[in-house]
């Protein structure tokens, strides 16, 4: 029995991407589909590395860092590539924690100028 593949379209549709992201990630080796003349099929090892890569994306990982953590599994294992994400994640927290707290910092400036404004109006 064969594996499951999905055509360019169909993978842009399970993944809502658009075509020139799907593009874009083959361009710069994240994915590797399998080519027959011009038609391009995706098979579950592509659709696993597309999970990892969007999930990835939204952590607010660099597509670089997702490149070369997929690399690490491929040339060294998957113990190596859960301690690589271990210190991937621990940094990118730290870097969300930041932005969390500058945001906060800037809602609270916002409030207060908005109140001040509002209380000029009365």
């Amino acid at each position: 029995m064969t594996e499951a593949r999905l055509s360019f379209k169909e993978m842009c549709a399970a993944f809502d991407v658009t075509p020139r992201t799907l593009r874009y990630y083959e361009y710069i080796e994240l994915l590797q589909p399998d080519r027959e003349g011009r038609s391009r099929f995706y098979g579950a090892r592509e659709r696993a590395r597309m999970k990892l890569i969007l999930r990835g994306r939204r952590f607010g990982f660099q597509l670089e860092e997702i490149r070369q953590w997929l690399l690490i599994y491929e040339n060294e294992g998957d113990q190596a590539q859960m301690r690589t994400f271990i210190e991937m994640a621990d940094r990118q927290m730290g870097e969300l924690q930041q932005q969390r707290e500058q945001l906060e910092e800037a809602m609270d400036e916002l409030s207060s100028l908005r109140a001040t404004t509002h209380g000029l109006l009365k």
